[in-house]
Parts: structure tokens; sequence; C-alpha cells
């Protein structure tokens, strides 16, 4: 049998020679047999023959795939994917950004210390005034000023303050008058209006609790997206290593043909155009192979991508999916599934918080329409040392609390236009409006995806069932169509016929599985309830 079976590969595996040569010589065998005149002892000889090389080329396809494969569950795959995928490693970046976002927004309450210290020196020099000299001034100061602002968050800013100056004033650097003073106060302003409910630092700190929330909705949204993804590779990749089987199984049904149709050929039973014909069907058969297991490297590659941060560690390794294609039943409640997408799903949750936010942004802009009115007061002592030459009088009078002093008020500001303020509120309340119709409109069509999505995996699961059906029928009017060629009532090319239905049947029932198994995976990614279906929490790692 030329080249029989040599480019048949399952998973990395690349080389079945034995199992070549093994079914070399079970048709040598079969051709023994062939020479002897009693054709039920041929019949008899050669499909045992056959049936041990089919079940021998079988048991070298799993032996090998067990020695390089590496079985892996859904689960297994899930949790690796979550450790390692680069789309879910750079999304989990996004909620620590925007939590570092946050706590910046609170350095508007940041209590801030300043302090000066300066040393003043002035000499005025001597100088004539109508022929007579005058002495000039000079004058030497000391000084220290120290300040602790900040603000509060119900609006109101604080500056505590305190300040001590020595001085020393005399003539040509004789000096005569020493002194030294200063003060300490508390000044504290309150809006009463414009800046009452809210101002800029209540909006950003507002905003970023907001970008907060929305950045882990981003990331639910990422680890929903990035599971189904490898829910799907998973499948697709069981459906091509059976697929692989199915074109197999296909490759050896045309090659038995092809052996017996030889057979009836040399014994003068059968005219050689019906060899051809089976010579045609084992190379399209071999094609179809050929490109099975290309569409598996690949798909074994797809999953890969998704698992891995470090392709090149897991190229050679052969994923051997331990899951089994089925159909379990599934009870469809389309009510069920609408609450569980309009308060589930990570992108419509996000939706309502750019509305939520964009309700923080009107009520801070409708604030700013106010006039500014504010209550003022500042409270504190005054110190002197007189003529002392150091600061402990001063000091001293400042912890006695001998000389007061304070002031109260208000203090309005109004705008003559408010051109600015106005149309920004204008403008915010109608972007705000924008949005709650895009909300509206985005909640319908999650609603109607929903729907679909339902739709899809009710369709695909009958048809599962009906491939099923299809296939067993197909098993049996194979082996009908088999037995009436047997007695000479069915030509090759019917026969051929038969076995393409089967190949067809069997394919599409695989294809319907893992299109099932798919449907119920995009049925959950459209609720939002992929995470809570496979216990995926967002610390998962």
């Amino acid at each position: 049998m030329p080249e029989r079976l040599g480019l048949i590969r399952s998973g990395r595996s690349r080389n079945f020679g034995r199992d070549s040569e093994f079914i070399e010589t079970a048709r040598m065998t079969a051709l023994f047999f062939g020479k002897m005149k009693s054709s039920r002892v041929f019949s008899f000889f050669f499909f045992v023959a056959l049936a041990a090389a089919a079940q021998t080329g079988a048991n070298l396809v799993t032996s090998t795939n067990m020695v390089a494969g590496r079985p892996m569950s859904l689960l297994d795959c899930i949790q690796e994917s979550l450790s390692h995928n680069f789309d879910v490693q750079i999304e989990r970046y996004n909620p620590q950004i925007a939590l570092y976002v946050l706590n910046a927004a609170y350095s508007g309450y940041d209590p801030t210390f300043n302090f000066t210290g300066e040393h003043n020196y002035y000499n005025s020099g001597p100088r004539y005034v109508n022929g007579q000299l005058i002495l000039g001034s000079v004058s030497e100061q000391n000084s220290f000023n120290s300040g602790f602002t900040g603000g509060t968050p119900w609006g109101m800013t604080y500056n505590l303050s305190g300040n001590i100056t020595d001085s020393n004033i005399g003539t040509n650097n004789n000096f005569g008058l020493h002194n030294n003073y200063g003060a300490i106060s508390i000044q504290a302003t309150q809006p009463l209006l414009k800046n009452f409910w809210i101002d800029a630092n209540r909006l950003n700190i507002r905003v970023a609790k907001n970008r907060l929330k929305y950045s882990e909705q981003g990331l639910r949204l990422q680890l929903i997206t990035s599971v189904t993804a490898v829910i799907n590779a998973y499948f697709e990749l069981i459906y091509a290593q059976q697929n692989v089987q199915v074109q197999l199984e296909a490759l050896n049904l045309a090659q038995t043909q092809l052996d017996q149709d030889k057979q009836r050929v040399q014994i003068g039973t059968l005219a050689i155009l019906s060899v051809q014909q089976d010579e045609s069907q084992v190379a399209q058969n071999k094609a179809n192979l050929i490109s099975a297991q290309s569409t598996l490297d690949t798909d074994q590659n797809a999953l890969k991508n998704l698992l891995t941060d470090r392709y090149s560690q897991w190229h050679d390794v052969d994923i051997q999916p331990t899951a089994i294609l089925g159909a379990p039943p599934q009870s469809f409640d389309l009510q069920n599934s609408w609450n569980a997408g309009l308060n589930q799903r990570p992108d419509l949750l996000q939706a309502k918080l750019n509305v939520e936010e964009e309700g923080v942004q009107l009520k801070y802009y409708r604030n700013q329409l106010y006039p500014e009115l504010n209550l003022i007061g500042t409270y504190g002592f005054n110190g002197s040392g007189g003529l002392s030459s150091d600061y402990n009088g001063t000091l001293n009078q400042f912890g006695q609390g001998s000389a007061p002093f304070y002031t109260y008020g208000a203090q309005l500001t109004l705008p003559l236009s408010n051109v600015g303020p106005r149309n920004q509120y204008k403008s915010t309340k109608a972007t705000l409006q924008q949005v709650l119709l895009q909300l509206k409109q985005f909640e319908q069509n999650v609603m109607v995806q929903i729907d679909n999505a339902v739709k899809t995996a009710e369709s695909k699961y009958e048809s599962a069932q009906a491939t099923r059906q299809a296939r067993i029928y197909a098993e049996i009017a194979l082996d009908a169509q088999q037995k009436t060629y047997a007695v000479g009532k069915a030509t090759t090319f019917e026969v051929l016929q038969y076995q393409n239905n089967l190949t067809a049947a069997r394919s599409a029932e695989i294809r319907a599985l893992a299109d099932y198994n798919e449907a119920l995976a995009a049925l959950a990614q459209q609720e939002g309830t992929t995470l809570e279906q496979y216990n995926v929490n967002l610390q998962a790692k």
C-alpha cells in the first residue's frame, strides 16, 4: 500500500510508520488468501487483518498522545489564563491606577505648612540739607513667619499663622532702639452658597470613586471576555481533535474499500474503473486529513496564546482536553436571563456609572451658578517684648493671651453676567440627557443580544440532537449499502457516496456539539454570569 497513512498525525506526533507497516502486512496477508479459491475464506481473513490494523493505528494514536500530551480540564485552562493571559494582566493595572488617582484626589485636604525667615538691613547714609549735615538712619530687622493652611470636606478653608519680628533702629550704625513683637492667629472662611454643597475637591473625589468602580467593572469585563475566549478555544480544540479522528476513519474506510476492490479486480469480478474511483477517494480523504490536522495545530496555538505570556515554553506542549463533547440539557428562561444581564453585565454597569458621573458633574456646575457668599473670621493674640533683647517677652505674652484680637463678617461676590457657569451647566445637562438615552439604548440592545443568545443556544441544542440521529442513520445506511455491495447489487461509486455521507454526518455532529457548548458560553457572556458559573472573582490570579 504505497504511502499508506504515512502522513497521519495526531497531536504533536508526525510519524505513524509502524502503523503503515502493520497495515501493509495485513494487505499482503489478504493478497495471499485472495489467491485461494474460496472467497469466504478470503473475506474472513481480509477483514480480520484490516480490523487488527485499524485497532493498532488507533492504539498508536492514543499511545503517542498520552506520551506527548498534557491533559487539561476546562477549569485548568481558565485558571492558567487568569494567571498568565496578557489581556488580563494589562487590565489588572487599571483598578490600581484608578485607586491611586482617588487617593491623589484627597490631596485637596492636605494641610500645608510654610515657614519663612528673613534678615533685613537698611542704611540711608548721611546727607547735607541746606548746608547742614543730617546723620543717616540705619535699621536692622529679623523676622520669622509660619503658616498652616488647609481645607475641610464641608468646604471651609483655614489658615493658622504666626509671626515674630526683632528690629533695631539707630543712626550711623549706632543702634539705639531695640524692639520685638509678633502675632498668632487663625483665619477661617466658610462658603454658604457657591462651593457649599460641592466644590472642586469634592467633585474630583466623587469622580475618582466613580472611575474606580468603572475600572473594576472593566476588569470584570476583561475576565469574562478572556474566560469566554478560553471556553471557545477549548471546545474548538476538542472539535479539531475529534475531526482528525473522523477524517482518519474516513480514510480507513476508503482504504478498505480500495483494498477490497483491488482483490475483486484481480479475481476478475470488478472493472478497473472502480479501483480508480477508490484511489481518487483515498487521495481526497488524505487531503481532508491533512487539512484537519492543520486546523488542529492552529487551534492548539490559539488556546496556548490565551493561556500563557511565555509562548516559547508552551510551544512543544500538546494540550489534551479532558472534557468530552456533549449536549447537556439546559433550562432556558428568557426573563431570568434578562434580569441577570441588566444587573450583572459589566459593560452595562459601566454605562450606568457614566450616567452617575455626569450627574455629579451637573450637581457641581449647578452649584457654581450661585453667588459666592462666605463667612469669614479671624481670632488671635498679639505679643510684644518691648525693649528686651530676646523673644521671651513676646512669646510669654502669646502664652498669657493678654492681647487678643478678632474679626468676623461676611463676604459677597456676585458675578454680573455669569456666562461661563450658566453655559457650562446647560452643556452638562444636555450631556446627561444624551447619556441617559444611550443607557436606554444599551439596555435594549442587551435584551436583544440575550434574546438572540437564548434562541441560538436552543437552536444549537436541537441541531446537536438532530445531527446525532443523522450520524446514526448514516452508519446504518452505510452498513446496509456495504452488505448490498458484497452481494453484487451496488456499485463502488454508491458505497463511496455512503461513506462520504457518514463522514459528513460525523463531522456535522461534533461541529454541532462544539457549537452548542460555545453557544452556552456566549449566553453566559451576554448575561454577565460567566465568572459566577466558573467561581472566578476579581482577585483570582
